[in-house]
């Protein structure tokens, strides 16, 4: 029986440009979405420039699905590596249309080599209404769906976007990330994404890159970074974990959703939908608390079987436990914030089952659904 391998990609960038030094190795699934994360400054876009081969540093390495675009022998010029390339502006032609700028990225020859057919992508990002305009006269969110859509009309194997929000006001980011949500959802594409907004990354992200002054501190499934404690995230005054539900039953009296998640089951407020569809949870760990027994009366509608994995001090005063849901812990990684002294109270150890207090879930609108104007038909929700 021959062994079947996942698509991977595969890089080891290595060199000085300056006065700065990269040394960025990764292996990350060549499928979704994977985040280049980090604060300004520490590489992201080198290493999107080096996938991109606009950037050559000698001695690196580069391989797409076994597909190697650089090594010692080999170094593919950006032409001849099979990428689209989302930049931070639109650098539209103002000159054109917007399906004539959509078409300048479309193979030469007029097919579509198999991929992603001109409607589809025209559905996909709501440009319909707008082929004919003058691209001057977009909107900047506008703007930016065009030039995404150019990007994937060259028929791409892997689709690099270099913070392609962050030139946008809220409410224009707002409007288009539901946009790339429903790319998420449909197409295949692997996408490497950068940005330094961590909204984004929570929302968009599969798996994630996480680096700091020119190095990747670690590579991931986003929800294990985010509840790994050696790693910034954790410790940050802001974490909490990510990941994906099922939605179950509905209680139309009360507006509570039933979502299943590896271990347990979580109640929100929210609109119906329908069974089985996958809907993003958001959990911070200050809306986590930690009980040793079930309550009997309480307001928290979500009390969860949990057993604590490991614990770690944050400073002199707080502590950070890291929680796998279910009675034997197999389940889903939660964060909990609290006090030292609530950890002595409780008489709280390592490896102890515990009741898992989940005060507010944060749900993302769901993955793909966008309105008329493009806005999300569902904001994030925190019940009590």
């Amino acid at each position: 029986m021959t062994a079947t391998h996942s698509p991977t990609i595969r890089a080891a960038f290595r060199g000085t440009l300056g006065g700065f030094t990269l040394d960025a190795s990764f292996e990350v699934p060549a499928t979704g979405v994977t985040a280049l994360f980090g604060p300004s400054g520490c590489g992201k876009s080198t290493v999107l420039r080096c996938l991109a081969g606009l950037q050559h540093l000698a001695g690196s390495f580069c391989a797409v699905n076994g597909d190697v675009w650089q090594d010692r022998n080999i170094f593919r010029e950006p032409y001849q590596r099979p990428i689209g390339y989302v930049f931070q502006e639109a650098s539209l032609f103002q000159h054109l249309s917007v399906r004539r700028n959509l078409l300048y990225g479309a193979p030469r020859d007029g097919s579509d080599s198999g991929g992603i057919p001109f409607d589809e992508v025209i559905d996909l990002l709501g440009l319909g209404h707008l082929l004919d305009r003058s691209s001057q006269h977009l909107s900047g969110g506008e703007r930016q769906r065009v030039a995404i859509g150019r990007a994937l009309l060259s028929q791409p194997k892997l689709l690099l976007m270099d913070e392609p929000l962050s030139a946008l006001d809220r409410l224009t980011k707002d409007e288009i990330l539901p946009f790339l949500e429903r790319l998420h959802q449909r197409l295949s594409l692997p996408v490497i994404y950068v940005s330094h907004d961590m909204a984004e990354v929570e929302r968009l992200a599969d798996h994630l890159i996480l680096m700091q002054a020119g190095s990747v501190l670690a590579a991931g499934p986003l929800g294990v970074l985010q509840s790994d404690p050696s790693l910034p995230l954790a410790v940050g005054r802001d974490a909490a974990v990510n990941f994906d539900a099922t939605a179950g039953s509905y209680d139309a009296a009360y507006g509570i959703l039933t979502l299943h998640v590896d271990g347990g089951q979580l109640l929100v407020p929210a609109p119906q939908v329908t069974a089985g569809e996958r809907r993003r949870l958001r959990i911070a760990a200050s809306d986590v608390s930690l009980a040793r027994e079930a309550q009997q009366a309480s307001s928290i509608l979500n009390a969860l079987p949990a057993r604590i994995v490991s614990k770690t001090a944050i400073g002199p005063s707080e502590v950070l436990a890291v929680l796998a849901l279910g009675p034997d812990g197999g389940g889903a990684k939660l964060l909990a914030r609290l006090t030292r002294r609530s950890w002595d109270l409780l008489e709280l150890a390592e490896g102890m089952a515990v009741i898992a207090q989940v005060k507010g879930v944060a749900l993302a609108p769901a993955r793909g659904q966008v309105a008329a104007d493009g806005a999300a038909l569902a904001a994030p929700t925190r019940p009590a």
